[in-house]
């Protein structure tokens, strides 16, 4: 994901946003993130994605997601119809499973 890349689609919170939140607030527990722009407080499929940007924030990792804008755009879309989130389950696609990573320019 690029940094201007939505992970909350509700409220438009971007990658960048989050980023720079949880570097300003050192949130303790996921949920915290929430205090970013309502993250995670919409239909809810933000929030494994959350919770795997702020382990890797605790692990000093560079927060990043490996999707596509579009492909998350579409499993959220399923998961909204459907209420199944089996493609988000802590921030990972199921093991039969990859995530279509986004091409490097």
């Amino acid at each position: 994901m690029d940094p201007d890349d939505h992970v909350c689609l509700c409220f438009r919170v971007s990658l960048r946003k989050i980023a720079n939140f949880v570097a300003r607030e050192n949130p303790r527990v996921p949920s915290q993130i929430s205090d970013c722009l309502g993250a995670g407080t919409g239909c809810q499929w933000c929030v494994p994605f959350l919770k795997k940007l702020h382990q890797m924030h605790v692990e000093g990792k560079p927060l990043d997601l490996p999707v596509s804008p579009e492909e998350y755009a579409k499993r959220r879309a399923h998961y909204r119809k459907s209420g199944d989130r089996a493609d988000a389950v802590d921030g990972e696609p199921p093991h039969d499973q990859e995530l279509t990573p986004r091409p490097h320019d």
